[in-house]
């Protein structure tokens, strides 16, 4: 099995050593295997789940809705309980886009605006 280095996992997911360390002490990854001499070794199957909770993350999820939906997949729930989990998530970020979509708006109409000054 092909594993990484923490260097190697961070480049590779575009997140630095301490979020990697922080994912996995607040349960969000891992447990991550270690190698015999104790140094951290990341699988595909690591990389797959810090993709997840980046994604998550730059979706505006939080550390507790984070939290929530990995023991949603861990226990034993149903694919239902997960999916309205995610279709909430979902809802909130359609709100979000739709505010900042408003928000880009009235940035363009004062660069309309100022720019006619110019």
């Amino acid at each position: 099995m092909t594993t990484l280095s923490p260097a190697a996992a961070a480049d590779r997911t575009g997140v630095s050593i301490d979020t990697l360390r922080y994912y996995e002490r607040e349960g969000l990854i891992g447990p991550i295997r270690r190698s015999a001499g104790g140094r951290r070794e990341y699988t595909e199957d690591d990389i797959f789940w810090i993709g997840l909770v980046t994604c998550f993350r730059e979706a505006g999820l939080g550390i507790a809705d984070l939290r929530e939906f990995v023991a949603l997949l861990r226990a034993e729930h149903s694919a239902r309980d997960r999916v309205a989990f995610l279709r909430e998530r979902r809802a909130a970020l359609e709100h979000r886009v739709a505010a900042l979509h408003r928000a880009m708006e009235v940035l363009d109409d004062k660069i309309s605006y100022y720019g006619a000054e110019s």
